[in-house]
């Protein structure tokens, strides 16, 4: 028995933000590589540059007290990551200065604006993810069953860029430095995160404080695909509970900022 879809005046609210927020994304995605020759690569060629660095200044310049052998592996784990966290959030100054007509000229959920900049660079990252098991082949980098462990991580870290997001962009409409002082923080926080170190390599009395950061647990659940023991269930718990945290804010600042942005765009 064959099935007809519904036409789009029957949809339910949610069917909407969903085919909305693809249709937004694929845009995205489209305009973002249409003119671009390498497409794809592009989307890993910035990461893998920089662990290039790192690999080089850590394991050739200096004696590396840090990380876990194979070093290259164990930095693209959780710089991959980190990619789509900071890419997602930078974007996310922009989201409604920079579609600010065609924001203020639709109906759908405002959200979406930040919504589809999180999806679109969790698909990137997502794309990246058979680049990292490259590596892993070539330095012989042992895959164990904690690699399901990214069907939690992908989920949780889709929550915390959100949240995230649906802070910073409505307060960048009325704070234009706040855009600039983003780029700042998210340097800070990239020193501030186990990329090219991990959560044991801190001191002891560090790593409670360290843990309230909400990417530790969720790189920890990245990592754990090849270093089992860099997998931290405290620090996990502790991440689930932040990012819904933010979450919650953002859309609490969200909605109560609405009406302004759109008076302000």
């Amino acid at each position: 028995m064959s099935t007809t879809a519904l036409p789009a005046r029957d949809w339910s609210p949610f069917e909407r933000y969903r085919r909305s927020l693809w249709l937004l994304t694929v845009r995205d995605l489209r305009v973002r590589y249409s003119t671009s020759v390498l497409g794809y690569l592009w989307s890993i060629l910035d990461p893998l540059v920089m662990a290039g660095i790192y690999w080089f200044v850590f394991t050739q310049v200096f004696e590396r007290p840090v990380g876990v052998d194979p070093y290259i592996v164990f930095l693209l784990s959780a710089l991959l990551p980190w990619m789509w966290f900071n890419g997602a959030v930078s974007d996310s100054t922009r989201a409604f200065l920079r579609e600010a007509k065609l924001i203020r000229s639709t109906k759908i959920p405002r959200t979406i604006w930040v919504g589809r900049l999180v999806l679109a660079k969790g698909i990137e990252f997502v794309a990246s993810i058979p680049v990292l098991a490259i590596f892993a082949i070539a330095t012989g980098a042992v895959v164990h069953w904690e690699a399901f462990y990214f069907l939690i991580a992908i989920p949780l870290q889709a929550i915390l860029t959100l949240g995230v997001g649906l802070i910073v962009a409505p307060l960048v409409v009325f704070f234009r430095d706040l855009e600039r002082a983003t780029k700042l923080a998210l340097r800070f926080a990239f020193y501030a995160s186990p990329i090219i170190y991990g959560l044991s390599d801190l001191p002891a009395a560090l790593q409670g404080i360290a843990v309230i950061n909400p990417l530790f647990g969720i790189f920890s659940l990245y990592r754990s695909a090849f270093f089992p023991e860099q997998l931290d269930w405290y620090a996990v718990a502790v991440a689930a509970l932040v990012s819904v945290i933010i979450l919650v804010i953002g859309l609490l600042v969200f909605s109560r900022t609405e009406r302004a942005v759109l008076k302000e765009i």
